[in-house]
Formats: structure tokens, sequence, C-alpha cells
């Protein structure tokens, strides 16, 4: 058995190695130069979760675009000509604040999963890591082979292996980077026109070429080269990390208590009796890290929890015979005091406010107006008398935001004796799915019954059925009168 003296020495140095790896970022050497990251291929019963959650979110990603509900597309950000559409469902600017709340609830949503999960949505569900690891990483190992393979060629001079692999490798990232861009701009404008802007050609869409190249050069460059570097120099969500994170989150930890000692392996060797922990310091755990980190120096911002290490480490735990999970997803109270996990007070106050933001939100959608009217006075203009009745015109704005042609009526709600003349037509407003419709409406009241010079009128809009899908608040103008 280890003599005290020994933890001693060995705590001793543990806490300072804790503390000296943090001076340092896992991907740049003593002298500030960037070391290439070269993660070895990950196997195992993580990696096979995690390739099928990333296969279902790129059918959803490369399928979505072309998909339609009651002709209009699933989903749409048009932000340039104000079009949106989540859903099937449009949404316009006067729907910013429901937009707005929808992304104050996704942002608790992430929150709250940090606060319980960590990571787990950099590893599992974040686009630059499905793109990284899934798409650009598996057409290296393809090309250019796992880890050591990797390494050869990055160090031997270019002759013709390295120059048509690389090659080869890179002409390929355009051709990914290009169909990403064209897919990304698609959730903007819509495919059908991405297809007419293609078939037109760069010259008459000079500026939506542009932006296109622009957008598939960020791509190459964030995948062919600047990778790691995004999670752990530019993501803000790393650092947020450290302040939503405490010790009741579950994350991907190394059993300290279980690993240390750790020392190299020897068979049919009694590790107990030697004082040595499960660790037999192979350094896999470190090798398949596609950030370059050692999992086993504690909680780190680099730690995207992608679970490559777990993987690596039950692998080898079964090869020697040990138990596995000497990495496993746990909670540092769980490694320190075998605690297991509760649901914390703060993380309950997390979900109360979810869910009153979840209920707020769909309540506010399911009970969204189908038609929004606008009525406003021209700039510049007064009342007019005729026929003793006092006249005031007024522009009117219907917008239809169902999925529905809709015909649609104009009433005075208050004062009741008001009465309306549609300009240009009968009282009866066929309105366009989607469309916006203008008009000039004339709305009068008996000269007898004004009394102020400006009072309020409430104008609604009815559908075909007579009930009321929208009112609007406005003030009508009219002769002074004195009252003694």
């Amino acid at each position: 058995m280890a003599t005290e003296k020994q933890k001693s020495d060995f705590e001793q140095a543990y806490v300072v190695e804790a503390e000296t790896f943090r001076d340092s970022v896992g991907t740049m050497d003593n002298t500030g130069k960037r070391k290439w990251v070269f993660p070895r291929k990950p196997k195992g019963k993580y990696t096979n979760y995690r390739n099928i959650v990333s296969t279902l979110l790129l059918i959803v990603f490369f399928v979505l675009p072309f998909l339609k509900i009651n002709g209009n597309p699933v989903l749409k950000f048009n932000i340039l000509d104000r079009e949106f559409f989540i859903f099937g469902q449009p949404f316009y600017p006067q729907d910013f604040f429901i937009l707005t709340i929808g992304a104050i609830t996704g942002l608790i949503f992430i929150t709250l999963f940090t606060v319980v999960f960590g990571r787990i949505f950099c590893g599992w569900i974040c686009p630059q890591t499905i793109f990284m690891e899934s798409v650009f990483r598996k057409i290296e190992y393809l090309i250019e082979g796992d880890r050591n393979k990797q390494i050869r060629l990055d160090s031997q001079p270019w002759n013709s292996e390295k120059i048509w692999k690389r090659g080869l490798k890179w002409s390929l990232f355009i051709l990914i980077s290009l169909i990403i861009s064209h897919l990304m701009f698609s959730y903007i404008v819509g495919y059908e026109r991405v297809l007419a802007i293609m078939k037109e050609g760069p010259v008459k869409n000079y500026d939506n070429f542009l932006v296109m190249i622009l957008f598939s050069a960020a791509f190459y460059f964030v995948f062919a080269w600047f990778r790691e570097q995004v999670c752990t120099l530019v993501c803000p969500y790393g650092r947020l990390q450290g302040v939503l994170i405490d010790k009741k989150t579950i994350n991907v930890f190394y059993d300290f208590k279980r690993g240390e000692n750790r020392s190299k392996w020897r068979k049919g060797e009694d590790r107990k009796a030697a004082g040595k922990g499960d660790c037999i310091d192979c350094g896999q755990c470190v090798v398949v890290c596609p950030t370059g980190i050692d999992i086993r120096n504690g909680q780190q911002l680099e730690c995207i929890n992608c679970t490559a290490c777990i993987d690596a480490c039950d692998e080898v735990m079964d090869k020697v015979g040990l138990p596995k999970g000497l990495i496993r997803y746990a909670s540092e109270d769980e490694i320190e005091k075998g605690e297991k996990f509760k649901f914390t007070t703060r993380m309950k106050a997390y979900a109360a406010v979810l869910l009153l933001l979840i209920v707020g939100s769909s309540f506010i959608i399911l009970n969204r107006s189908a038609v929004e009217g606008k009525f406003i006075k021209p700039a510049g203009s007064t009342y007019y008398v005729k026929d003793s009745r006092t006249i005031n015109v007024y522009n009117y704005t219907l917008l239809n935001k169902s999925n529905e042609d809709k015909v649609v009526t104009i009433k005075i709600i208050s004062p009741q004796n008001g009465e309306i003349e549609v300009i240009g037509g009968v009282n009866k407003i066929i309105m366009k799915r989607d469309v916006s419709t203008k008009g000039t409406i004339n709305i009068s009241f008996p000269s007898k019954e004004i009394n102020l010079s400006k009072q309020n009128i409430v104008i609604g809009v009815y559908d075909q059925k007579g009930a009321l899908i929208d009112s609007y608040e406005t003030y009508f103008e009219g002769p002074f009168k004195m009252t003694l």
C-alpha cells in the first residue's frame, strides 16, 4: 500500500499540474504558435449515438428548405424583404415581439440545459460540431487516413501523394462549403429564388453571387483551417458555461479518485496493493479529443462534451479488464462525494421560468389575429362637411396572416352611428393570403353629433360570418363647438 508521504507527494504534484495547465491553451505551444490537432477517429457507444443524431440533423438541414406547409416554406427568415415563416405560419414585423419572446425562450432553454447537462449542446447539436465532426472530418479520415497517417502526411514534403490528397480534400471542402452556403441562402430567400439566381448567372445577380462567394469562403475558412478555434476563441457559450455550471451539473468528468495514482499498465499487477489507480496513462483520451485537451486535468473551457474521451477510455478499460466509466457523464459532487444527481432549486427556478415562457408564447401564437388592420389619416388631411355629415379620409392597410384567402368587411364599432365608404369599390374586401391589402375609406358622422375637434373612434374588421377579427382605435376630426 502507498504510504501517507507518497499520497501527499502525489496530491501536491497533481495540484501543481492542475494549476499550470490552465496557463496555456491546448492548441498552442510555448511560443504562441498553433499546434494543429490531429484527433484519432473515435469509435464506441456514444460515438454511434452521436452519429445517429448528426445524421438526423443533417437530413433535416438539407431537406427543410424544400418542404412547405399550405404552400408556405416550413422555415424562412428573409430580413431584407421582411418575410418570416416558422412551421409554415407567416410572421411579420408587427409580430416581432413574438419572435423576441421565442428567442428568450430558446435562451432560457439552453441555460437550463447547460445548468443540468453542461456543454452537451456543443458536442451533440451545435452546427459547428455537426459539420466539423460528421462531414468535414469524415472526409479527412477517408482521404488522409486516421491520426498517425495524417501526422505523417503533414510532416512529409510536398510530393505527389501529399499534393493529390490535400488537393482532393480541399476541393471537396470547397464544394461542400458552396452547397452549405446555397442551402443557408435558401433559408433566407427560398430555394426557388436560389435556383433562379443560379440559372440567371453571376453577371445578372452579381451582388447575390458576391454574397454567396463570401459565405462559402467563410465556411471553408472555418472548417478547413480555423476549426476548434471557433469553440475555444470565438464562441461565447464556452465562457458562459463557467457562470452557469456548478458542482451539481452533469458533465464529462474524469474520476480522479478512482484513476489516481495513474501509472502504466502491467499485466497481472495488483494495482490497488501498489497504490496505483485505474488510469493506465495511455493518453488515448487526449489523442481522441477534437480540441486537444486532457480531460484528466478537470473541467475546461475547451471541452465540448463530445464524449470521444469516454469511448476511448471505455475501450482501454475493457481491454485491460478494469471497470468502464473512469471517464463518464457525472457531476463533480458525484465524483468527489458520491452524491447522486438531484434537481436543485436553481434548476427548478429555470424550469419554472421556461414553462411560463412556453405557455405564454403558445397562448400568444394561438390567439394571434388572422387579420391585422391599421387605419391612418393621410398627412395634412382634415375633415370636410357634405350633406350635413362630417367626413374624414383614412388610408387602410389590412394584413392577411392566415394561409387562406379572406373576404372582410369594415365597420364602425364606436360610436355606432358612423358610416363607411370604401373608395373605388364595395365594402367587401378580398384579401389574398400572406399579402397586404391597401386602400382608402371615408368615415362620416352626422355633423350635429360631432362636439369635439378630435374624438376617439374604434374601427372593426369582420369576416364573412360577421365575427370581429380585429379592431383599431384612432381619432376623428371635426369642427370645434363651444358649449355654454
